[in-house]
């Protein structure tokens, strides 16, 4: 199975040779894939080499002259490092790009703290008007990559990762899907988590949702979800209780319980796998069925 970042890689190349209005901008990462496209489109597929608020600031300068601008780089460095960037050159300028990340909230460990972003999302959210996709397979990212180069001029945050599901999910951007379904509450299934949220889940009656697309929030889906019991549990891929008050605002006008798991605010300073780091932070499949059964029973 390939990757999220070599269908990324994959899919933009095609687009570049379609679209004269695309362009790409790159900060080192992954820049040896996109060579060749950098042949045919010297002048549309842009290094800036290790300078990630030159990185931000020239998408924002390419979505001004009317074009609609990829930025790529890690999740720390597209996100966290030029975020004044993203808060002025894009959203105060009224202009939009599509930000493709990798190497989210655990991915590459030995790369130590400085290549872990899990405040990405919230970080996000402190500003108006951002599409959030989190793909959980390369299939899904392909599509939500598609959608997201073609959605207007809107400012649209495609969260990439190592992490990956098994199979992939029909998914309509901004819709949560129905993977299964139960009685007793929901839990909620951010991309790369669906895998471990079913097996933690399986034999449980619980109706199971899936997102891979977190921002604007699907209230009226988890509404639809929800019977008798407004029990929610959201398992996320990055910072812990990120879309909680999403959830508390779409059920606000009817009792209800939220709990949010994720990647706690607690540094875990040790290397490891993929694997490990989530044991750690109790999203492996044993840990999340001892939590969830906890809260809904």
């Amino acid at each position: 199975m390939d990757t999220m970042r070599d269908r990324f890689v994959d899919v933009t190349t095609r687009l570049l040779d379609e679209d004269p209005r695309l362009a790409v901008v790159l900060a080192d990462i992954t820049a040896a894939a996109f060579a060749p496209a950098q042949e045919r489109h010297p002048d549309r597929v842009v290094n800036v080499g290790i300078r990630e608020q030159l990185l931000v600031g020239a998408a924002g300068g390419l979505a001004l002259t009317g074009m609609r601008p990829i930025a790529h780089t890690f999740a720390s460095f597209l996100i966290e490092r030029p975020f004044e960037q993203v808060k002025l050159d894009l959203v105060h300028q009224g202009v939009g790009a599509v930000l493709v990340s990798a190497a989210g909230s655990y991915d590459w460990p030995a790369g130590g703290r400085t290549h872990m972003s899990p405040g990405d999302v919230a970080l996000l959210d402190t500003l108006p008007d951002w599409t959030v996709h989190v793909p959980g397979h390369p299939d899904e990212a392909e599509r939500l990559l598609r959608h997201a180069y073609a959605d207007g001029d809107r400012n649209v945050y495609v969260r990439l990762s190592g992490h990956q599901n098994a199979a992939a999910v029909p998914v309509e951007p901004g819709r949560f899907a129905t993977v299964r379904t139960g009685s007793r509450g929901v839990v909620l299934a951010v991309g790369p988590m669906l895998d471990a949220v079913l097996a933690a889940t399986g034999g449980l009656d619980v109706t199971v949702l899936y997102a891979a697309t977190v921002r604007p929030f699907d209230a009226a889906g988890l509404r639809a979800a929800l019977g008798d019991r407004a029990d929610v549990v959201l398992v996320e891929p990055y910072l812990a209780g990120t879309s909680a008050n999403e959830a508390h605002a779409a059920l606000a006008d009817r009792p209800h319980r939220v709990l949010g798991l994720g990647v706690p605010r607690e540094e875990h300073r040790h290397y490891g796998s993929i694997e490990e780091h989530l044991a750690a932070y109790g999203l492996d499949a044993p840990s999340l069925r001892e939590r969830i059964g906890t809260f809904l029973w």
